[in-house]
């Protein structure tokens, strides 16, 4: 399990923070030099060189999301004006995406940075770009909140690009959308005018991978371990029940794919400080403001929870909690993981991911262990082995994977497992991690994805 260390602060974290946005710099530079729009979005590194990988553009969004970041941490006008072009010149095909559940990874990422700056004075007050960026977040949370399946429990999900069966663990991140539209007083309409909440989605949303991409030990079923998330959970289309669990980029439905689990942290404790700013009358028809934050307080702890103690000591994880060649490494779990290991890869990006959601819970409940373990993660994700110092290399954070089970993910000559490389969302998190910290350590206004209007 995690070892977590007390005594770190965010400012003692300030020297690591600063070091990596100096890096991330020169990273963003050199992928902007070499990238070929043509090609697709970039989305790991093979040989430490960006490669596009023709699945799902999701990927896109981080690309120029990561400038604005570096804009928001550094004040270098170089970066925002990267990140406002690419915005506008690859952005606006995936506002209107009808086939996939990425919408709050591509659209809050670029059009909602851009926005909050604006919002939070950063940028200077334009009502026509204002429009621009508000109008694209609508559009883009309506589009996502329309890829709908009903269930048999009354509730429903935004169903992947698998189809209507399919719930993936990893669109509570994305319901970031829904919630940002909503707040900027927008809705879904459908047939006869009817107008469909993109609060009640969101809620909705959130209760089913609560209850069925989450588990409890409460007796599920021979695997219910708690904290233990199952990346895909599969609904008879037909009449809307659920059949079983399933996992697309884990190792097994009964193991737990670590960057599944880092989306459900990350996810959960987001929409526990979103629903904290919605008003009680807005909660009263979804059930009020106890039951929705006993909701996501329950899965957002137990997720925490499990990824603390089926963590290697230094907070990094390997890539499922169940792969088989964790068998032949002794005591993983009670020592620090090992990115040069010859059974199994650790996964850099899950870290990342998890790492500022284990944050805001514990700014959200004020509890230690949990912003202890967050500091935890980031002092060693900050540092190498993770953080990529080769000016060669166009990734920041080293030893991530894409997808182990389809051989996605790039193996040094002579190697039995991936190792060396960076992904687009892992590199984004990283810096959206540490732009969190920052904001803390200047005194700054609190970091969230939705931020108020000026």
């Amino acid at each position: 399990m995690i070892e977590i260390n007390a005594s770190l602060t965010p400012e003692s974290l300030h020297h690591k923070i600063a070091t990596l946005f100096d890096l991330s710099a020169e990273k963003i530079r050199s992928l902007e030099q070499s990238w070929k729009p043509e090609q697709g979005a970039p989305v790991f590194t093979v040989g430490g060189r960006y490669t596009s990988r023709g699945w799902t553009e999701w990927t896109q969004g981080f690309q120029c999301g990561s400038a604005i970041l570096q804009y928001d941490a550094t004040g270098d006008s170089e970066f925002l004006q990267l990140g406002r072009d690419r915005t506008v010149a690859f952005m606006a095909p995936h506002v209107s995406h009808i086939g996939v559940h990425d919408h709050g990874f591509n659209n809050v990422s670029t059009y909602g940075n851009l926005l909050r700056l604006m919002n939070e004075g950063r940028l200077p007050e334009d009502r026509w770009e204002r429009n621009f960026y508000e109008l694209a977040l609508k559009c883009s949370g309506a589009v996502q909140a329309a890829r709908w399946s009903r269930i048999a429990d009354g509730d429903g999900f935004v169903y992947s690009f698998n189809g209507p069966h399919s719930l993936f663990v990893d669109t509570i991140r994305s319901l970031r959308s829904l919630a940002v539209a909503h707040r900027l007083g927008h809705a879904l309409m459908a047939e006869n005018d009817r107008k469909i909440s993109l609060l009640e989605r969101l809620i909705q949303h959130a209760r089913a991978t609560a209850r069925y991409s989450v588990y409890y030990g409460e007796g599920r079923d021979a695997y219910d371990i708690r904290g233990r998330v199952a990346h895909e959970s599969i609904f008879n289309s037909n009449d809307g029940n659920y059949r079983c669990p399933n996992s697309q980029q884990g190792y097994s439905p009964f193991t737990t794919w670590t960057r599944g689990l880092a989306w459900a942290i990350c996810g959960f404790a987001e929409q526990l400080e979103f629903t904290a700013t919605v008003s009680d009358d807005e909660l009263a028809p979804l059930g009020g403001r106890e039951v929705v934050t006993t909701m996501l307080r329950k899965a957002a702890e137990a997720t925490s929870d499990f990824y603390i103690d089926n963590t290697p000591t230094d907070g990094i994880p390997y890539w499922d909690t169940g792969a088989p060649g964790l068998a032949h490494m002794g005591d993983w779990a009670n020592q620090p993981s090992d990115p040069f290991n010859r059974h199994e890869p650790v996964d850099s990006s899950a870290a990342a991911i998890a790492a500022q959601g284990l944050l805001r819970l514990g700014k959200y409940l004020d509890n230690q262990r949990y912003w202890q373990a967050g500091l935890s993660v980031c002092d060693t994700l900050f540092a190498e082995p993770y953080l990529s110092t080769n000016a060669g290399h166009q990734g920041l954070i080293l030893h991530a994977v894409y997808h182990r089970p389809n051989g996605w993910d790039a193996m040094p000559d002579g190697g039995t497992v991936p190792r060396g490389e960076s992904c687009m969302w892992g590199d984004y998190h990283a810096r959206e991690a540490a732009l969190y910290l920052l904001r803390v350590i200047e005194k700054k206004p609190y970091l969230t994805f939705w931020s108020k209007a000026s």
